[in-house]
């Protein structure tokens, strides 16, 4: 099986973070519409900023546009155990989107590690 293209991947991550939203929207919670946009807006900023990164002008430029992206993934990752501290989804909603999101952290991980090792 041939591993999935990490801009696919942030992009099917980003519909998920919709989906999750939407639901959190039908419920009558304050509490859970603001987690939920907290999170949408940082699981839908890391597909963007990857796309920004493969249109970078140089690898320092490539590099910092990932490593936004790595942030925007622990971000996610910190709103979803919020979300899930909070009581606010059931775990069991939670648990292929969390592993996702380490799956990801681990590939833009990786991406940055191997552009920072090559020589200029």
């Amino acid at each position: 099986m041939e591993p999935r293209d990490i801009h696919e991947r942030a992009m099917e991550y980003g519909l998920r973070g919709i989906k999750l939203y939407q639901y959190l929207r039908k419920q009558k919670d304050d509490v859970a519409w603001t987690l939920g946009k907290q999170y949408l807006r940082s699981a839908t900023s890391i597909g963007a900023n990857l796309a920004e990164a493969h249109a970078g002008e140089s690898r320092a430029d490539f590099v910092h546009k990932c490593a936004i992206a790595q942030k925007e993934v622990r971000e996610s990752k910190y709103w979803l155990n919020l979300m899930l501290m909070a009581k606010v989804i059931p775990e069991k909603r939670l648990q292929s989107l969390l592993r996702e999101t380490e799956e990801i952290l681990a590939v833009v991980t990786a991406i940055i590690v191997s552009a920072k090792s090559k020589k200029p």
